[in-house]
């Protein structure tokens, strides 16, 4: 949810559930003059590219009407892909057990990216098994954090 307000979110959020869509993360990138707006959504059959258009009428009605941005803006809608960003403690609770990348704002034992094994989670921290050491990451200092695709 970087760049976004609460506020827009959760407006997005309704958007997207009113058409059967889970919105996984929103990015916004850009300048004073030109915005790129990210959504990403998870179906439960997945995401179409059909999908991808209709949620995208419908956040367009949305920003439309909320106009958050000075200046023009690209809006762009796509699934998270495999590498899918975990953003809520929700997110890190469902995909226990999967290998994580997670990156911290600031260092914490000397080190801010940490991949190992997800343990769990709880609303405060984000607990990572990396080479059979547990890391208790604070919610608060993740920057970004990201599903390890395995092959």
């Amino acid at each position: 949810m970087r760049g976004v307000g609460p506020a827009l979110r959760e407006r997005l959020e309704s958007g997207a559930q009113a058409l059967g869509f889970e919105l996984v993360d929103v990015e916004l990138m850009g300048g004073r003059q030109h915005h790129t707006l990210r959504v990403y959504i998870e179906g439960p059959r997945g995401v179409t590219v059909d999908d991808c258009a209709q949620v995208s009428r419908q956040i367009s009605a949305i920003l439309d009407v909320e106009d958050p941005f000075p200046g023009s803006y690209t809006l762009e809608v796509s699934s998270p892909g495999l590498d899918r960003p975990l953003v809520t403690p929700a997110d890190f609770r469902r995909f226990r057990g999967a290998t994580v990348k997670v990156r911290l704002y600031d260092a914490l034992d000397g080190r801010r990216n940490f991949t190992g094994r997800l343990l769990g989670a709880t609303v405060d921290e984000v607990l990572v098994e990396v080479e059979n050491v547990q890391f208790r990451l604070p919610f608060a200092s993740i920057e970004r954090a990201r599903l390890v695709p395995q092959v």
